[in-house]
């Protein structure tokens, strides 16, 4: 799938999964401030696979910090669409979230500040402002900016519910391996293992598709990524994301 699209979905993901408002499932209830932060958070999460690509699109989102980060995660993961395309990303991904959540400092004024969820926020905004087009590769300062003062409002504001931080990431993660599954790509789901299917699976038609010779496996029901197909499946899920964005909002302001 297109980035601007695993963060849409990504996005509308957290809205329907942690919203309690009408067409929302409330499985993990959180705050309205909670709804629209995480719903950015967790659009940002949805691009973290892609961090595997150190010339790619993310790797300019934050630079120069975004750039070191992907490089590293490149060279962990082996390269494009391995390591953080796999199962294994899930709980990997969970886990550094968890650890970041847990680095916090107590405070008079704003009680327990979640110092580590505003960092670990400060690269996955940037992330989902990247892919979305808020800012470009010329804008660095527009793109520190706008990371800084959401990673500012999760660590200012969201101080008695970190917890939801994991939850978001793991989200996120486990959107865009089911996206890039769904496309003719497909993604290694268990690597560092590399399952190969025999030649006469390679040379069935149709089978082939699923199960391809590069080891990696495929429901390309969205077809290539950028397909019509995908484009189609992005107009609803862009309405939804937006619908849990205005009903946070309207819960905020009715709060006030």
């Amino acid at each position: 799938m297109m980035g601007a699209h695993h963060a849409i979905a990504g996005s509308a993901a957290w809205v329907a999964v942690a919203g309690t408002g009408p067409l929302m499932l409330g499985l993990y209830p959180v705050s309205d401030s909670g709804l629209l932060i995480g719903s950015i958070v967790c659009a940002g999460a949805a691009l973290l696979p892609d961090a595997d690509h150190h010339s790619g699109t993310i790797s300019n989102s934050l630079p120069p910090l975004s750039k070191v980060v992907t490089r590293v995660v490149a060279g962990i993961s082996g390269g494009h669409r391995n390591g953080t395309h796999g199962l294994l990303a899930i709980p990997v991904a969970v886990a550094l979230a968890v650890a970041a959540g847990m680095v916090a400092l107590e405070t008079e004024a704003f009680g327990r500040v979640a110092l580590g969820a505003g960092a670990l926020s400060l690269l996955l905004v940037a992330y989902a402002a990247k892919a979305l087009k808020i800012t470009n590769d010329g804008s660095w300062l527009r793109s520190w900016g706008i990371a800084v003062i959401v990673s500012v409002l999760v660590t200012l504001y969201a101080p008695q519910e970190w917890e939801w931080l994991p939850i978001a990431v793991g989200l996120g993660v486990t959107v865009h391996i089911a996206g890039d599954l769904l496309t003719t790509g497909g993604v290694p789901l268990l690597w560092p293992l590399r399952l190969r299917p025999p030649r006469w699976w390679r040379r069935t038609q149709g089978l082939n598709d699923l199960w391809l010779a590069s080891g990696r496996v495929a429901l390309p029901v969205l077809g290539d990524t950028g397909s019509r197909r995908e484009w189609a499946l992005a107009v609803p899920l862009t309405i939804y994301a937006t619908y849990g964005a205005v009903v946070a909002l309207a819960g905020l302001l009715q709060g006030t």
